[in-house]
């Protein structure tokens, strides 16, 4: 993971060797020890991972993350991320999406903080859309609980969306809210308890199997660990470069629109949504702060970068003004100048389907390429990243995640 000087030399910590350090957190210096299990970054997959693995009795697992508990850097802030349960990326995902919704309230109970806010989930598009009929498709198949609104239903319910003639809703009740920065620092906190150690500010530079292990370098630093799992996100080139081919990064911006009104988009009358309209999709949550609602929008050209580093620190005013030129088609009653935009960014594979990897010699766990849509199986993966980790599979993991396949379609696509 890079982290810009953040490699764990010269950080504070000076002295702590990591001896009698379990369950503690360590700013900067690896632990002195053999390790049964490090995980490498502790954003979205990473969080989950750990805590996971630390409920495993008898496991001495270490985290490792190159900033600090919470930060702006990883892919996972920005408050708010959507939970759907009826899924228009298909029926791959809804076991997965099942076990996330019971960890996300196993994860509320144990940490004793609001994760999942369970407002609901509406998709709007023209009837005959791809994308809601694929919807209604999963919906069907898992039996999932649904209900569709034509566009009078629609504009009569949530007057707060603009809908066309001819347009349509799909709710989603077992959809709704998730708060990323509270979910990441839970399950880090949640890990630690249980006994768990955390290094932050320690940048890991490079990964080297040996006979009977993989030694993580973070500078001049080792830690010597049996098993590695590589939750690096938008950094997972640099420590798995065969996978420079599979993975890309993106640009993703979001902002934060002033309403006139506030109290229409309270989390009571207000689900999370998703809309695509003349070439634009909007995703976004209700009003969280007392303040703005969360309107994003992305365009099918998406911004590919070389690397994480070149992701803009700020959102370029292009499309400030072109989400604010758009936004009045989209909502009534807000004002359409952006009270608040930050950038960030994701790495996708060809066919928006993550890597979830265990390596032959069964020493590295890889979960990677999240494409945009996976902060809200995050606890699922967790879960995955435990069984392949202590029993080298899991019945919940779907193959066309193994990196095999991803490899397989790629080879096939060319």
């Amino acid at each position: 993971m890079t982290g810009e000087g953040m490699t764990g030399e010269g950080m504070t910590g000076e002295g702590m060797t990591g001896e009698g350090m379990t369950g503690e957190g360590m700013t900067g210096r690896l632990p002195d020890r053999v390790v049964d299990v490090a995980v490498v970054g502790l954003g979205t997959t990473g969080a989950m991972a750990l805590w996971q693995l630390s409920g495993v009795e008898g496991l001495d697992v270490v985290g490792v993350e190159a900033f600090g508990p919470v930060h702006l850097h990883g892919s996972y802030s920005g408050e708010s991320r959507l939970f759907r349960m009826a899924v228009k990326e298909g029926s791959l995902y809804v076991p997965l999406l099942r076990r996330a919704r019971e960890l996300w309230q196993e994860l509320e109970a144990e940490a004793g903080r609001e994760i999942l806010l369970p407002v609901g989930a509406l998709s709007i598009g023209p009837v005959g859309q791809p994308e809601l009929e694929a919807t209604l498709a999963t919906m069907a198949e898992h039996d999932l609980p649904s209900r569709v609104l034509d566009d009078a239903e629609l504009a009569a319910q949530y007057p707060q969306h603009v809908p066309r003639a001819g347009d349509m809703g799909i709710l989603d009740p077992l959809g709704g809210g998730l708060r990323p920065e509270v979910a990441v620092l839970a399950a880090t906190e949640a890990a630690q308890a249980r006994g768990a150690t955390v290094v932050h500010h320690c940048r890991v530079t490079g990964l080297e199997r040996t006979d009977d292990g993989v030694l993580v370098r973070a500078g001049d630093e080792v830690l010597r660990a049996r098993k590695v799992v590589v939750t690096a996100g938008s950094w997972t080139s640099a420590l798995r470069p065969d996978l420079a081919g599979l993975l890309t990064t993106r640009h993703i911006p979001l902002t934060w629109f002033l309403p006139r009104d506030p109290s229409a988009f309270r989390p009571e009358v207000f689900p999370v949504f998703m809309r695509d309209l003349d070439g634009f999709h909007a995703y976004g949550a209700p009003c969280l702060d007392g303040a703005t609602v969360k309107v994003s929008f992305s365009t099918p050209e998406h911004d590919d970068l070389a690397s994480v580093d070149d992701v803009p620190a700020l959102v370029p005013e292009d499309l400030l003004a072109a989400f604010s030129e758009q936004l009045p088609h989209f909502f009534s009653g807000m004002h359409p100048f952006p009270a608040r935009a930050t950038s960030h960014h994701d790495t996708w594979t060809p066919d928006r389907v993550p890597v979830v990897d265990l390596d032959p010699e069964e020493r590295v766990v890889t979960i990677a390429g999240l494409s945009g849509h996976g902060f809200k199986l995050a606890p699922a993966f967790g879960l995955l990243a435990r069984d392949l980790v202590v029993d080298g599979g899991s019945a919940l993991r779907p193959p066309e995640m193994a990196l095999a396949a991803h490899l397989g379609r790629q080879a096939a696509a060319v």
